[in-house]
């Protein structure tokens, strides 16, 4: 039937492959948060800027759009943020969805008026009660479309329910394991998303679309020999642009890392170079430890996996990373530290750790949604950071020029300039003190909460401190005077 060519389109096509589409030529939609969407083609109709993929025609708003790039090679999705420059599953937008007319007829139905008819999918579980094989598909196919949608819309704990109950009617289908795989990546549950491609690999052993998703989750898990065996065996079944980058990456961390000696503890992988101390390392950990439940319970949140922690001697750390010069440490999934020099965990370094420790929480508890000046205020806040130093110099800046109050909460700060990052990591941790002295910790949790489903950062700021980012601007710097003085 058509399930396998259609459901094959599902999952790695619509939900995933938005930006890797075609072989030769494409156009490039640039957003102003620095993301990168490769299409097909791309227009310009009113305040719209519609592209065409293998699965239709997107929308998405032009007031996110930066530029669009015409005839580029397709590129590999990666953020660039210093908290968000990781080697992970690429991510969607959640742009206004056009499905293709090829559908089939369950689909159209199950997607009406731009949601899903929950009354229809639960017409087709009855159904699939009388235990025909084909109700069962058709069940299974109509929560696989819920799934996808609400994929697209950016709910992916809602996504993820339906991809289970899709399972339970086709259970050794593999589109459908790979599905509830990718869903689990997204939400950083590496162990689960494996589970589940296990499932799938014994029923289409040779297929590419596992291995590349298994190199993600091993990649998750700090295992880098299974992520590059993974990433090396798809690549050979099929040419794939995005696998060969990770793949190299995950070759160069590799060889860095071959004579690294390794430490764990309850919540952390710990490899480091064979001129620190193990003393050190060890104290690292006990550190990390500590840092972990003080997080733990500032953002009521634990991530399902253990982190990865590589420690680095300072050209070790600028090879690999590639960072900025201005960039201290760095987290893309696993927390990089560059320690020579150190024999113990100095006050300067514990701060460190606790920075990006916080990013590893935020990351994951937003499932990788969280702004750059949202990622970087709370790490430093976290880190107990305050504003007391910069206060008289933000509140002059913006008295002068009131924009200069809001440049930070969008761009690409990888591209900043040394004195310009500095600029925006104050106004980053000064809106946090600000949301935090007024409404608690309680608001940054709601702002954390609501990002989770893909909602944009402003319009989360709004819901939760009823500031648009010009207003927050306006109220951080009202509070710079009265806490801190002119």
């Amino acid at each position: 039937m058509g399930w396998n060519r259609k459901m094959r389109q599902g999952i790695l096509m619509l939900a995933v492959g938005l930006m890797t589409a075609t072989a030769g030529l494409a156009d490039t939609i640039v957003l102003k948060n620095g993301r990168r969407i490769t299409a097909l083609s791309v227009t310009q109709e009113g305040d719209k800027v519609s592209y065409e993929t293998s699965s239709g025609t997107l929308t998405l708003p032009k007031a996110i759009v930066d530029h669009i790039e015409r005839g580029t090679l397709p590129a590999a999705d990666v953020a660039e943020s210093p908290a968000r420059l990781s080697l992970r599953p690429p991510e969607t937008d959640a742009p206004t969805v056009k499905f293709p007319p090829n559908m089939t007829e369950i689909e159209k139905r199950v997607l009406q008026d731009g949601e899903v008819d929950r009354d229809y999918v639960a017409q087709l579980e009855n159904e699939a009660r009388s235990g025909q094989a084909v109700a069962n598909q058709n069940a299974a196919m109509a929560h696989h479309a819920a799934s996808q949608f609400e994929l697209l819309n950016g709910d992916l704990d809602l996504a993820l329910q339906d991809g289970r109950t899709a399972l339970t009617y086709a259970p050794e289908q593999p589109v459908l394991l790979m599905d509830v795989a990718y869903l689990h990546l997204r939400r950083s549950e590496f162990t689960q998303s494996l589970e589940y491609l296990e499932r799938a690999r014994r029923v289409v052993p040779e297929d590419p679309e596992v291995s590349k998703l298994a190199g993600w989750a091993y990649y998750g898990l700090n295992k880098l020999d299974q992520a590059a065996a993974e990433w090396k065996h798809a690549a050979s079944l099929r040419p794939d642009a995005e696998v060969e980058a990770a793949l190299q990456k995950a070759q160069r961390d590799k060889q860095e890392e071959e004579q690294y000696k390794e430490n764990e503890s309850a919540h952390f992988m710990l490899r480091y170079s064979g001129s620190s101390e193990p003393a050190l390392a060890r104290a690292v950990l006990h550190t990390l430890e500590r840092h972990y439940g003080a997080i733990e319970s500032e953002l009521n949140y634990s991530p399902p996996d253990s982190i990865g922690v590589i420690l680095y001697t300072k050209q070790a750390f600028a090879d690999i990373t590639q960072a900025p010069n201005w960039v201290g440490a760095l987290n893309d999934g696993r927390i990089r530290v560059p320690v020579q020099g150190l024999s113990e965990v100095t006050p300067d370094l514990s701060r460190v750790l606790k920075h990006e420790l916080t990013h590893s929480f935020v990351q994951q508890k937003t499932r990788g949604h969280a702004p750059t000046w949202i990622q970087e205020g709370l790490a430093q806040w976290m880190e107990g950071k305050r504003s007391d130093s910069n206060a008289a110099a933000l509140v002059r800046m913006y008295t002068a020029d009131p924009s200069m109050g809001v440049l930070h909460f969008g761009g690409d700060w990888m591209k900043m300039s040394s004195a310009d990052s500095g600029i925006a990591y104050a106004w980053a941790l000064a809106n946090v003190e600000y949301i935090v002295q007024a409404g608690g910790m309680n608001d940054i949790d709601r702002i954390l909460g609501r990002l989770t489903t893909g909602e944009s950062p402003e319009a989360t700021v709004q819901a939760v401190v009823r500031s648009n980012y010009a207003d927050l601007a306006r109220d951080t710097v009202t509070y710079l005077r009265k806490t801190y003085g002119n």
